[in-house]
């Protein structure tokens, strides 16, 4: 374990910058993995650049380090990778556009971005669907969430491997929320939710009596400081490293989706590349993905904890609270379960299931 990790990025028309990690910014994380295995044979080299939506001091940045750390020093310096953070460069619908069209080679969306290309991600989306990490955990590695990875196939996007956003918590700067009837408001007006651009988010929002609004990720912190939105749903540790406990009093721990990131590439991008780096390319996404994983899991309980003492009024949520969300939010099945697949989503059911025993 290391209280200090430190990282570099290149940014565009500027010289590299380095970023100390220390306590008062992020907890005592675990290094990343030595770098196995030997360098490749020489096919020519790549700079990738790769565009995210977090800050530097997220699991998916310092895990994105770590993958562009595994191309260079297994291909002799011949692969490099730079990250692009805060959403520079987009985002996560315009950074999947631009490598479509091959001007970004990389990106690192939320699957609730992606279901405008397979639309079977939506299942993510639904409601409690995944009750703990080790049902998630099970769902991501089955052979479901494989095929919902080949079926990008052909759209411009190459998804090399699923990581974890992780589960999605209730912030807003009005008041406490510990039932439904708290974000619809009753004797005053629902409160104003921004949402990812997904169907099913909104319809989430929608069922509970809120107002749900569509923003981009970047917009986010201005419309909180200036009141556009009452709040936000996003995990503790994206709450945390995005500074949203300055313009939000108040959160709950609603649990109410988890949600996964998908490493993407450019499909131009990977056809340039010799066979033998593609193969390297995938298995640097999956290590690194292994790392932001664990990195998310030391980061959540850690964040929840940093938001309580700087000031965020925190509801849990206990057993009977919680299954009020759950009854509130139903018809969100009910409308989206045909659409995507009640065979998947059974299936689904049956790995969340299994799990458990």
């Amino acid at each position: 374990m290391t209280a200090i990790w430190r990282s570099t990025l290149t940014l565009v028309g500027a010289t590299t910058l380095t970023f100390g990690m220390a306590h008062a910014q992020s907890p005592d994380l675990s290094d990343p993995p030595a770098i196995d295995g030997e360098v490749v044979a020489d096919h020519g080299s790549h700079t990738l650049r790769m565009g995210i939506g977090l800050s530097e001091s997220s699991p998916q940045f310092l895990s994105s380090q770590y993958f562009g750390e595994i191309l260079e020093q297994r291909t002799d310096g011949r692969i490099t990778v730079n990250v692009f953070p805060n959403s520079q460069l987009g985002d996560d619908v315009q950074m999947m556009e631009m490598l479509q069209t091959g001007t970004l080679d990389m990106t690192y969306p939320s699957s609730s971005a992606t279901t405008g290309y397979v639309e079977e991600l939506s299942a993510f989306d639904l409601p409690f669907l995944l009750p703990n990490r080790e049902a998630a955990m099970a769902v991501m590695q089955s052979d479901v969430a494989q095929e919902m990875l080949d079926d990008f196939e052909g759209t411009g996007l190459k998804a090399l491997t699923f990581s974890e956003n992780g589960y999605r918590q209730l912030s807003n700067s009005a008041r406490p929320v510990e039932t439904p009837e708290d974000v619809a408001g009753l004797d005053v007006r629902g409160l104003s939710v921004r949402t990812m651009q997904n169907p099913v988010h909104l319809a989430i929002w929608e069922a509970l009596g809120a107002n749900p609004t569509p923003m981009a990720f970047g917009e986010l912190f201005s419309a909180l400081e200036q009141g556009v939105v009452d709040g936000q749903e996003n995990p503790w540790s994206t709450i945390l490293t995005s500074n949203f406990n300055e313009v939000q009093d108040y959160g709950t721990e609603t649990r109410h989706v988890y949600t996964p990131f998908i490493m993407m590439l450019s499909e131009r991008t990977w056809d340039r590349m010799a066979p033998e780096y593609q193969e390297l390319v995938m298995e640097a996404a999956r290590q690194s993905a292994e790392y932001e994983i664990q990195l998310s899991a030391e980061y959540d309980d850690w964040s929840r904890k940093q938001l309580e003492e700087r000031g965020m009024q925190i509801t849990r949520l206990n057993d009977e609270q919680l299954a009020a969300f759950q009854e509130a939010t139903q018809p969100v099945y009910d409308e989206w379960a045909p659409r995507i697949g009640e065979d998947i989503i059974a299936e689904i059911q049956q790995i969340v299931e299994d799990s458990s025993n």
